[in-house]
C-alpha cells in the first residue's frame, strides 16, 4: 500500500518527522490498523467500563471537529475525505496529530456506515472538575437528574452554551454526555461547557447551596412559583434543576432544592421537552445573576 504523507505547514526534520503540525496520510486500505480508532463508531464511544468500550470522544463534521480542536480534549487523529480535511487547514496548523485521507467508500467501511459529514476526529477524555470545583467558579449552572436521552442531553449543553450557563452538574441517572450522539447534537458545545458528575445524589445540591447557589427546581406542579418571579438575591448564584422526560424530578431532588418553579403554560399543556424547558429557564434566569 502506498503511503503519501505531507504536513500542512511548518518544517519537517531531516528524517521526515513533522513536529507540531497535522500530517496528511492517505489510507487506501480500510483494514489499515492506523485507523482503528475510527473503526465501528457505534461502539467506539462507549466508556472503558462498558463491554467493548474504548472511551473515545468523537466529533463529526467540520463545525464540531473545529470545536474539538479548540477544546481541552487531546485530539488523537482525524479521518476524512480530502476536501473536508482541507477545510480545516488553518485549524490544524498547530495540531500534532495525523489527518488520514480516505475515499468516501473506504471511510464508510472503516466506520461501519456512510458518513455524509465527510470528516471525523477522535480525542481522549479530559479530566473533569468535581461539583465543588465547578461551583467555586460558576455563576449559573444547570443540574440534571435522570436525563438519559443522548439527544436531550446534547441539546441541553448546546442551550447552556448559548444562554450563559457556566457549567452542568450531572446527577443520578444521567447518560454520558461524551457519547457520539450527544456530542453531535450539542454541535460540539459539550466539549467547551464544563461539567461534573455528582457522586452523591441529591447531596450534591447541598454543595451548590454551600457555594452560594439558589437551587431552583423546574416542575409542572401548580403550586410552584412562576419562573419569571424568581429574583436572585444580592451576590446569589443560580442553579437550574431539571429532570427527565416523563417522570420529571424525584421528590427527593425537589425537597433538596430551595424553590420549586414552573413555566406557566396554556390550558391543556402540562409539560415541555426538557431541552426546551431548560432553554427557557436559562434565558430567564442567567441574565438576572450579577
Amino acid at each position: 500500500m502506498l503511503e503519501r504523507a505531507h504536513p500542512y505547514v511548518g518544517n519537517a526534520l531531516a528524517n521526515g518527522t513533522v513536529v507540531g503540525v497535522a500530517t496528511q496520510i492517505v489510507i487506501d486500505d480500510p483494514d489499515d490498523d492506523r485507523v482503528d480508532d475510527f473503526r465501528d463508531l457505534k461502539r467506539a464511544d462507549r466508556r472503558p467500563d462498558r463491554p467493548g468500550g474504548k472511551g473515545l470522544v468523537i466529533a463529526e463534521g467540520s463545525v464540531v471537529v473545529r470545536r474539538m480542536l479548540a477544546s481541552p480534549y487531546p485530539v488523537r487523529a482525524l479521518l476524512g475525505v480530502r476536501r473536508r480535511v482541507n477545510e480545516l487547514r488553518d485549524d490544524l496548523a498547530d495540531v500534532d496529530c495525523p489527518a488520514y485521507i480516505a475515499a468516501a467508500d473506504v471511510m464508510a467501511t472503516v466506520v461501519g456506515f456512510y458518513l455524509n459529514r465527510g470528516v471525523l476526529a477522535v480525542a481522549d477524555r479530559a479530566p473533569r472538575s468535581s461539583v465543588a470545583e465547578l461551583a467555586a467558579t460558576a455563576r449559573t449552572v444547570a443540574v440534571l437528574e435522570g436525563v438519559n436521552d443522548h439527544e436531550n442531553l446534547g441539546a441541553l449543553f448546546r442551550n447552556a452554551a448559548a444562554l450563559g450557563v457556566d457549567g452542568v452538574v450531572l446527577g443520578a441517572g444521567c447518560s454520558d454526555p461524551l457519547y457520539r450522539r450527544s456530542v453531535r447534537v450539542s454541535m460540539g458545545h459539550v466539549l467547551r461547557v464544563p461539567f461534573a458528575t455528582a457522586d452523591e445524589w441529591p447531596a450534591a445540591l447541598k454543595t451548590l447551596r454551600d457555594n452560594g447557589f439558589r437551587v431552583t427546581a423546574l416542575t409542572p406542579r401548580r403550586d410552584a412559583a412562576p419562573l419569571r418571579d424568581v429574583v436572585p438575591g444580592e451576590g446569589e448564584r443560580i442553579a437550574v434543576l431539571l429532570g427527565a422526560e416523563g417522570d420529571g424530578l424525584t421528590d427527593a431532588a425537589i425537597e433538596a432544592s430551595d424553590v420549586p418553579v414552573r413555566i406557566p403554560m396554556a390550558e391543556g399543556v402540562d409539560s415541555l421537552n426538557v431541552a426546551t424547558a431548560g432553554a427557557i429557564a436559562f434565558y430567564e434566569l442567567a441574565h438576572k445573576v450579577s
